[in-house]
């Protein structure tokens, strides 16, 4: 979120549980750009990465502070560090602000913009109303409305893997592609999901066969690496405005809120349309800066290797076995994300 880039590397204590019934563990808190990282002070290892505009304080007029991840979640962490406790009061306070109603002197300006935009988009293209609600939207109301598309994917795929070992491999594996700060959200759901694909707010969804069928954790990682691509080639909001339609942009760019019959059917649309094409160089420059190797992705988006031939050939690590991405029971774990 950068309107808080004054809190990135915050790091501190704190006392985490899985859920209700567990013990305490001590845990290792880190405020990155979109996400709250949790990993265990020891090893390093990420146990758990929580959306930012997500985070709930659970025990209002109490302390210590206890958070979650979100109002129906069964984890929680005790924290008592005053400058994190700020963080995620200020994170509260902007989601709140990019949600709540606009005061006068916003409203009136929203109001004027929104009337010469629409003046403009009687004699252009709606377009140009969608591109430019988009270029206005603040990055934590882009991670609400990620979180609510990502609900209304979960209702035609079911509710996403959470096997608690599993989720703790997820997270590492995505702080070893993509860095501790700048960290997505990834998540693999139960069916439904053929191609990798991404929502607002750096969310972004991985096929379930991408994991349970593979050899190793290269071809998951190489798919989120490109879907993060594809999400910084074509703003991930625009299709969400496009399926929400003109009036509900409208809405967005004046009151600063997305109805919520809006985003219904944007979950089994996303499913249904075709990924944005990236350049082979764009790819394999990523894939040569992460350290991960084409070919297993290349392998498992097109087996035959036609479709994808450009990033076999041209793989940066072909025939280099470059170190493990995640330790192997890690991996195990991972393939078991969808298990009970």
């Amino acid at each position: 979120m950068t309107a808080l880039k004054k809190y990135q590397r915050l790091e501190c204590g704190g006392l985490w549980r899985e859920t209700p019934q567990d013990q305490r563990r001590e845990v290792l808190v880190r405020f990155g750009d979109a996400t709250l990282v949790l990993s265990d002070p020891k090893s390093g290892t990420a146990i758990s990465h929580w959306s930012l505009p997500a985070i709930e304080r659970i025990n209002r007029g109490e302390e210590p502070p206890v958070f979650a991840p979100g109002p129906d979640a069964a984890e929680s962490l005790e924290l008592t560090d005053p400058d994190m406790i700020e963080a995620l009061a200020a994170v509260r306070q902007a989601v709140q602000a990019a949600t709540a109603r606009p005061g006068r002197l916003r409203g009136a300006i929203l109001a004027a913009t929104a009337l010469a935009v629409v003046a403009v988009a009687v004699f252009w293209l709606p377009g140009a109303l969608v591109r430019h609600t988009a270029s206005v939207v603040p990055a934590a109301q882009r991670a609400d409305i990620g979180q609510r598309a990502l609900d209304d994917l979960a209702r035609v795929t079911g509710a996403n893997c959470n096997n608690r070992l599993g989720l703790q491999a997820l997270a590492a594996l995505a702080e070893r592609v993509f860095g501790p700060v700048d960290t997505p959200i990834l998540y693999v759901m139960p069916e439904g999901v053929e191609q990798p694909l991404h929502l607002p707010g750096d969310v972004i969804v991985l096929p379930r066969r991408l994991i349970e069928q593979a050899n190793g954790p290269e071809a998951a990682a190489g798919a989120a690496l490109v879907e993060r691509l594809r999400a910084r080639t074509r703003d991930p909001i625009i299709p969400l405005l496009n399926h929400a339609g003109l009036r509900a942009t409208l809405a967005l760019l004046t009151t600063a809120a997305l109805p919520d019959d809006a985003i219904v059917g944007y979950g089994e649309a996303a499913l249904r349309a075709a990924p944005v094409d990236v350049p082979d160089a764009q790819i394999l420059a990523a894939f040569e800066a992460a350290q991960i190797p084409a070919t297993p992705y290349a392998l498992a988006i097109d087996p035959e290797g036609k479709a994808t031939a450009g990033l076999l050939a041209a793989d940066p690590y072909k025939g280099l076995a470059p170190s493990p991405l995640i330790p192997d029971d890690s991996w195990v774990a991972l393939q078991g994300i969808c298990g009970t």
